[in-house]
């Protein structure tokens, strides 16, 4: 009996190429694959790749020349360059590296199969041209059994000066409210209880599909979907990611408000705390714009928590403007930002501005701008000691086995002492105890299991 193949996928970058590095992993398993954790053991090598930042980028060549290497005693191995850099780089990546078999953008996931039948053929293949995504068949390998991806649109139209997106991930395409549904509702039968919808530009959502209501506004929005994907049985809390200042409603913050399994949590990047950055940027708002979005969160939710992105040293920006972002960080006091310093991506137009800034200022303001960041973050999670949170359970603490781990509704992760084996899945009462910046530990509240 001949040895079952397998294979390894390693993902790099946002949500949405994990959602879709699990697409792909039950493509694999639909074909009689089996997942290794070594890639040196694989049959097949993926890596699904992103270009938002050069580091992430040049890891990926880092890792595909070990494989490329291992390919030539091995050359049944099937090596694929899957995801952004695979859409930017095309067939310049066939000539970088000729081993490869498959170099696939992230609009081809649903494809996989088809891709490496015509490969199994002897075709060395580039799949990167436009195409309308097919509606999702596949059944995915989710890397967790209690929380799971769903896409609700793919691509994004917003063309912001730094960010490679728009062109490696294709125009706004919006799935039917009906799909999403019905996966949902499989994914409630599994037993899955959390659910994240995701999109580039999740505020987006509908605004591609056909139909406005009596109102004349448009039939398919991201309210309208919470509302209708509200009540999926099985599934008990929904959250959504990522949204952007510029589409993001009053009528939107209402609806989460009103609904209870929407979590409270808004993960709203600002990317820069100065309007003429904002404008180079492309962003169309203003960090009062911004600024106003956030109140009215807390003024319906005051507990929410509310996370952002940050890039810091975007060319031409002055120490001056600089010091306006740390000064929306302190106001604000975020529970979460995710910062990073510039990096110019080929083909955008920032990245071809003759004011870039050195590493040495990036690399200052980034370390200036962290150390704010997990200031407020302590002080957000302080907030906490002494409350009794609901948490969702998701898995035990590698470092602490007798510990497991989840997250509150307001998605801090939290750490108490409990058997996995008893309270996966489960949301507990948990008595916070300690807070860090972006974590928590408590006591379960032994008689109390939150439904």
């Amino acid at each position: 009996m001949t040895e079952p193949r397998q294979y390894h996928i390693t993902t790099f970058g946002c949500q949405m190429n994990k959602a879709d590095s699990e697409r792909m992993a039950g493509i694999l398993e639909g074909m009689g694959y089996l997942f290794t954790a070594d890639p040196n053991d694989a049959d097949l090598v993926l890596y699904n790749t992103c270009t938002i930042r050069d580091n992430a980028e040049q890891k990926v060549y880092s890792y595909l020349g070990r494989q490329a290497k291992r390919k030539h005693s091995q050359p049944n191995l099937k090596l694929i360059v899957a995801g952004c850099v695979a859409q930017q780089e095309g067939e310049s990546l066939l000539r970088r590296v000729p081993e490869l078999d498959l170099v696939m953008g992230p609009q081809h996931a649903n494809r996989l199969q088809d891709l490496l039948e015509q490969v199994d053929n002897g075709s060395q293949i580039v799949a990167t041209e436009p195409i309308h995504i097919v509606e999702d068949i596949t059944k995915p390998r989710r890397d967790s059994t209690v929380t799971a991806w769903v896409n609700v649109i793919y691509g994004c139209n917003e063309h912001c000066t730094y960010c490679v997106v728009p062109g490696v991930r294709g125009v706004e395409q919006s799935r039917y409210p009906e799909a999403i549904y019905a996966e949902m509702e499989e994914l409630g039968r599994q037993g899955f209880k959390e659910i994240t919808l995701l999109g580039q530009n999740i505020d987006a959502y509908g605004r591609d599909l056909p139909g406005t209501t009596p109102e004349g506004r448009n039939k398919y929005t991201l309210t309208d979907l919470l509302y209708f994907v509200h009540d999926v049985p099985g599934i008990e809390r929904i959250r959504f990611a990522t949204s952007h200042p510029r589409y993001f409603t009053e009528r939107l913050i209402k609806a989460c408000h009103g609904l209870p399994k929407v979590c409270e949590h808004f993960h709203i990047p600002f990317q820069s705390g100065d309007n003429d950055v904002l404008k180079a940027m492309r962003r169309g708002y203003s960090h009062e714009r911004y600024r106003r979005i956030v109140d009215k969160v807390r003024q319906y939710m005051p507990d929410a928590s509310i996370t952002a992105d940050a890039i810091v040293a975007f060319p031409g920006e002055t120490e001056a403007q600089f010091e306006k972002t740390l000064q929306l960080v302190d106001d604000i006091g975020f529970d979460l930002v995710n910062t990073a310093a510039y990096s110019p991506r080929p083909g955008t137009p920032a990245a071809t501005w003759d004011n870039q800034l050195s590493e040495e200022v990036k690399g200052d303001r980034l370390q200036r701008l962290n150390h704010l960041v997990s200031q407020k973050a302590m002080e957000k999670s302080e907030r906490y000691v002494g409350r009794t949170e609901a948490v969702l359970v998701e898995a035990q603490n590698q470092k602490d086995p007798s510990q497991v781990m989840g997250r509150t509704k307001g998605n801090r992760l939290t750490f108490f002492k409990g058997d996995i084996n008893e309270l996966l899945g489960k949301t507990v009462l948990v008595k916070i105890t300690e807070a860090r910046a972006f974590s928590l530990t408590g006591e379960r509240v032994e008689s109390l299991v939150a439904v």
